[in-house]
This record gives C-alpha cells, structure tokens and sequence, in this order.
C-alpha cells in the first residue's frame, strides 16, 4: 500500500491550563458514595453529572446552574465549593478546571519529512523519513532493538486529542480507546473535522501560533484562521511516536482534549481511571498545568500502585518551574533536547520537574488521514519515553514506576547535557539492559 505524506510541519508545546477554571463543576470525593451525594445535591440545588473513578464510585464530577435556585441565588463557585465542603461525608472538593492546547512558533521543516521513500516498518508501509529521523540514533533504538530483541510489550494509554483510528500505520496496535468529549466507544479525531486534505508532495508548510493544524499548500484545504482546529492531529502524533519506538505494543487512545484544544480536568481523571482498570500498563501525558490538584495526585497514586508507569511532558515556557502532573513522585517528567544534546529552549527544566530528557525537536510521526508529518515540543518528547516504557514490558512485565525510573536513569549524561535536565537524556540501549538489575525484588 502506497503512503502518503502530508507536508506538515506542527509545533505543539505541550497541553497546558490557563488560570481559567469551569466555574460551576466541581469535582468531589464523596467515600460514602451516589446515594449520599446525590441526597447532599437535592437540597443545595447541584446535580451529580457521572462518576470520575470507574468501579471505584467514590468520585464525582458535580455541576450547578449559573445561579442556584431557592435560598441560595447566584453564588459565586469558591463560596459554593466550600459549602460543599462542609457536607458531612464529603471528603475533598476542587474546581474543574479547564485545559487547553497551546502552539509554538513553527521552526524549519526537518529533512527527514521530505525523505518519504516507502518502507515496512513491522508490517505497516511508512516513510522512510520516520524510521530513519536523527532523534531515532540519538536514543540508540536500533542499538536496543538489535541487541536485546525488543520490540514492545503491554498497553500504553494515550490521553490526548483521540486518535485517527484508520490510519495504516497505527490500526493494527490499536486497542478500544473512549472519547471522554463525547461519552462514547471509541477516539477517533477524525470525527472533529468534515474535511480531508490531499497530499501532493510539493514543499513543506508549517503551523504556527497563529495558524491551524491542518495544511496543503497546493490543495483549496486548510485551516488557516481556524483556531477551532488548532490541536486537530495531536494525538495522533503523539501515538506514531510511541509506536515508532515501540512497534509491537498496543495503544490505547483516550480523547479527553476537543479538536480546539480544550478539556475538562475531570475528563483528564475519567481517563487516568479508565487506563488503569482496562489493562494499561504505561501512560502518556501530553499536557501540563501550573496549579496542583490533589485528585490528579491521588488518581496517579492509583496508578502506579497498579503498576502502570506514567510518562509526562515537562511544559514549554522555557523555565525552571514546577508544573503537574509532570513534577508528581508517581510521573517521569520529561524535558526536550535538540539533536545536538542541548535542551530545547521551549522546554522547562530543574530537577524537581525532570526525571529524563529526550529528543523534541522536528519529530516526524503520523498524522491523521493516514499521512505523516512534523512537530516540535515536550509533547513529542514525553512519548519516546512512553515507548521506551513499553520496551523495558518486553523485556519484563514486572516493570513498575519505581523500576522503569531506574532503568531509564540510565541515560546520557554527559556535556552538553547538564544538570537541569534530571538523569540526562535517554538512551535505550542502556536502558534496557539496565532493565533486570532495575527490576523491585
């Protein structure tokens, strides 16, 4: 099958949350249970709109009008969360807050997505581009994948902007995924958009803060000054580049971001839960956020006491600050480095952030419509990590958060990679046979 390549060059840096929260959603941790909480509701005028946490039903995501009816009136959200607070049987209470995709200023397409010889890459037809990009030798996966023969193992769950379930190179590792937008089966991006773009092979564009996900410079299709489509792609990319490094472990797409870039907090811990009582055994975080939530901590607690290794960006203002979930005990937080091993200037930094560092510069990987295509940032970064995950699966299943941390810290240290930058940057061949004296005995 003939691959086609669509000449895009996207720079996504990272997913991340304004100060802005939903200001009449609250999530709320009630041990007691529905019952109780909805009996709490009844009388001060919210409605309990669904279950956070799976099984578990202990917490809930609570909305009120814009203005409380009877005794109450309009309330402002703080005043109504701590009347919340004071129910018996309530156990925490927070804001939902809303996230959103942010764009960086697009650099020069990298060569490699010019370099679109058809290959096979365990089964599947890809550029030759992808398979050969410089980031690949700079984590030495060719090195791993040749002297310990692996190739990936167990579940990695993806929550992001969904997925393009059809695309050739992804399909046949895909598992059943949910789109938390739209309380369905499913998390096809694909359904975000009407439209299909036609590749012609002709020079590469670029997206930049300014300009939409999606473009063709020889075709009428684009996206330009569409900012509703700004994160269309995203977790596409972010799959394709887990899959890259990792060929022959399954994902799991859970779309908690709209095609604009927006998501709910409380969809965000919809997927943590669902990713850990469906199988996942590695989880991706794309995004990032400056404001701790004690229910994102619990919910990754959770995580990891189920074994499942979480991976997440480190954010892209450039600085040396704390961000969530990334700087959590229970997530890897992973920084970028350009392919000469000096951090990316985007990237955020400090050894209370970054556990590793990885290549996030230029990355090509996958694209919806079945094309492939280019970007830059933290996000792409934190998925080579995700797949080395994935990696030290195949070599044992008994990985953990704690193990697959020392096996990673296994990394290149050496200058120009300083001290900001936790353990280094990532090198896989190390890493995995780091992996059995890493292993929890």
């Amino acid at each position: 099958m003939k691959s086609r390549v669509l000449w895009v060059l996207l720079v996504f840096f990272g997913l991340w949350s304004s100060p802005a929260v939903a200001g009449n959603r609250f999530i709320v941790r009630a041990p007691s249970g529905l019952a109780s909480l909805q009996q709490i509701c009844l009388v001060l005028g919210c409605n309990v709109a669904g279950g956070l946490d799976g099984s578990l039903s202990k917490l809930f995501l609570v909305t009120t009008p814009d203005c409380l009816v009877a005794t109450l009136g309009c309330i402002d959200p703080n005043a109504f969360l701590q009347l919340l607070r004071s129910q018996p049987g309530i156990q925490h209470v927070e804001l939902d807050a809303l996230l959103k995709v942010m764009q960086g200023t697009a650099t020069a397409p990298p060569p490699a997505l010019s370099d679109n010889t058809p290959v096979n890459y365990f089964g599947a037809t890809v550029i030759h581009g992808y398979v050969s990009q410089p980031a690949i030798t700079i984590i030495k996966l060719p090195d791993a994948q040749a002297a310990f023969s692996v190739r990936g193992a167990g579940i990695v769950a993806v929550i992001d902007t969904g997925i393009d379930p059809g695309h050739p190179v992804l399909q046949s590792v895909l598992v059943q995924g949910y789109d938390f937008t739209r309380n369905t089966a499913g998390a096809s991006e694909l359904t975000d958009v009407n439209i299909s773009p036609t590749s012609t092979g002709t020079a590469p564009a670029w997206v930049n803060q300014s300009s939409a996900a999606i473009l063709d410079p020889a075709s009428a299709f684009n996206l330009y000054q569409q900012p509703q489509y700004q994160a269309f792609g995203h977790g596409t990319m972010v799959s394709g580049i887990i899959h890259l490094v990792a060929p022959t472990a399954q994902i799991m797409p859970l779309k908690a971001f709209n095609v604009d870039g927006t998501g709910y907090l409380s969809d965000i811990l919809r997927a943590i839960y669902f990713a850990v009582q469906n199988g996942a055994r590695v989880i991706n975080m794309s995004f990032s956020f400056t404001t701790y939530s004690h229910e994102v901590a619990t919910a990754l607690k959770f995580a990891t006491r189920h074994r499942v290794i979480c991976v997440a960006s480190a954010g892209n203002d450039g600085k040396e600050e704390i961000v969530y979930p990334a700087s959590l005990a229970s997530v890897m937080g992973v920084a970028s480095t350009a392919n000469d091993d000096t951090r990316s200037s985007f990237s955020n930094y400090g050894e209370d952030l970054v556990w590793v560092a990885a290549p996030g510069e230029g990355i090509v990987t996958t694209y919806p419509f079945g094309t492939f295509g280019a970007g830059s940032g933290t996000s792409f970064s934190a998925p080579l990590v995700s797949g080395a995950a994935a990696l030290l699966l195949d070599v044992s299943m008994s990985f953990s958060e704690s193990s697959a941390e020392r096996s990673l810290a296994h990394a290149f240290r050496a200058p120009p990679i300083t001290p900001d930058l936790g353990n280094g940057r990532i090198d896989l061949y190390q890493a995995v046979a780091a992996g059995p004296s890493a292993l929890d005995h």
